[in-house]
């Protein structure tokens, strides 16, 4: 029931959308008089914020045409190397001989799309051959393709490593740090050559039980059972997943928004005043934002569940607890070759400090010049991996550390 009423509301909502872009558009019209007026430009700038924010959107695309090389912009392809029912290795092929570190960038399940690191792809294009996991939105894929879960999440992993071959690379972005971690521990235990040469992990849940932050203290407080009444629902028809069991995307965006709800109030008020005053610039960077962060995808209700379990419960990887396929020990101590890098960001609220770190001691089979951990300053969960501080502060370490590690 959950699920169909809100598909009602973003049907009413996309309706009332429409009428206020019709709206604004009239306000600003040349032909209308009061579009010369203070309040007409307030009105106008009203209906236009109104639209936006109730505008539903679909899954964006990354649009990468083109990277820098030599000083010189180089043509991008995106590419689709191998298409599983829950997800795709993309490639961004660039036109160029250079023989370039192999980098598999994994992005997290966790309702946003892949091109939420569209700026991390978009910085690792000029030095390296860049993939990156493009998982499927869950209420698109037909029940008869089965289930997905946190195994078939590692599974996923090691396959999409053996595709492109020996010598990649690995960075994983906040979820996926434990089942990435967990892939180069197995591969790593029957030396698979595949395995990758570094991984770096960006704002992961490692041990959330180091600093726990509000979603780290909502995982843990609530049995599992809570979970799967209150935040699992059915895909209603006509979509193609009719009939699963999903955690739906949007209830994980109404959290992620009522977090820093205050945050979030102010930009659209920023972003009105940005309109009133003629700034269309700094307007349209708030509204592409939003666009992407309010496109939402939605996960199967068994991955969901066994990752609150299994990351936020249990704390099955740092107690060295966690099972692959509920029999095969997970063992980050087997990781003897692959060079760890974690990244944290002091002001992060979603993963705090500590919890990705707790991986350089968890792989103790590392000597201590393939470990390497770096705090970014003053910065949130998104800053690690996006803006201004990933591509000043955070993606040359990370570039020197691929190169450090390369062979």
């Amino acid at each position: 029931m959950l699920y169909e009423l809100y598909e009602l509301q973003k049907k009413a909502m996309a309706q009332a959308s429409a009428f206020a872009s019709a709206g604004s558009s009239l306000w600003l019209n040349p032909l209308n008089p009061l579009a010369y007026t203070n309040a007409g430009n307030m009105v106008a700038a009203a209906l236009d914020v109104f639209a936006h924010t109730t505008k539903p959107y679909g899954k964006p695309k990354f649009g990468l045409d083109e990277t820098i090389i030599y000083g010189k912009p180089v043509a991008v392809h995106e590419e689709i190397v191998k298409r599983l029912p829950f997800g795709q290795l993309k490639r961004f092929r660039r036109d160029t001989d250079r023989q370039d570190p192999k980098l598999l960038i994994v992005a997290p399940m966790s309702g946003h799309f892949a091109t939420l690191l569209r700026g991390t792809v978009r910085e690792m294009l000029p030095d390296h051959d860049v993939y990156i996991t493009d998982w499927r939105d869950a209420k698109l894929v037909p029940q008869s393709d089965g289930r997905f879960d946190l195994d078939d999440y590692i599974d996923y992993l090691i396959y999409f490593l053996s595709e492109i071959g020996e010598g990649a690379h690995v960075i994983a972005v906040c979820q996926p740090s434990v089942p990435a971690m967990a892939a180069v521990s197995l591969m790593a235990s029957c030396e698979h050559p595949a395995t990758p040469r570094s991984l770096i992990m960006m704002g992961g849940p490692i041990d959330t039980r180091q600093n726990p932050t509000a979603v780290n203290q909502l995982a843990q407080n609530r049995p599992l059972p809570w979970f799967e009444q209150n935040v699992v629902a059915t895909v209603p028809a006509p979509h193609r997943g009719a009939g699963r069991r999903v955690y739906p995307g949007f209830l994980q965006l109404a959290g992620f928004m009522s977090m820093n709800l205050g945050d979030h109030l102010m930009s659209h008020w920023e972003m009105f005043n940005h309109l009133v005053e003629g700034d269309g610039e700094s307007a349209e960077a708030k509204k592409k934002f939003y666009e992407e962060y309010r496109s939402v995808a939605d996960m199967t209700a068994e991955f969901y569940l066994q990752t609150v379990e299994t990351v936020f419960q249990t704390h099955a990887l740092p107690k060295g607890e966690m099972l692959y396929r509920g029999k095969q020990a997970v063992t980050p101590s087997k990781i003897t070759d692959t060079a760890l890098m974690a990244v944290e960001g002091e002001k992060d609220d979603i993963s705090g400090i500590g919890q990705t770190k707790a991986a350089l001691t968890l792989a103790s089979g590392l000597t201590e010049a393939k470990k390497k951990y770096l705090l970014v300053e003053g910065v949130g969960h998104f800053g690690i991996f996006n803006g201004r501080a990933w591509r000043e502060r955070v993606t040359p370490a990370v570039k020197d550390w691929i190169a450090t590690h390369n062979g």
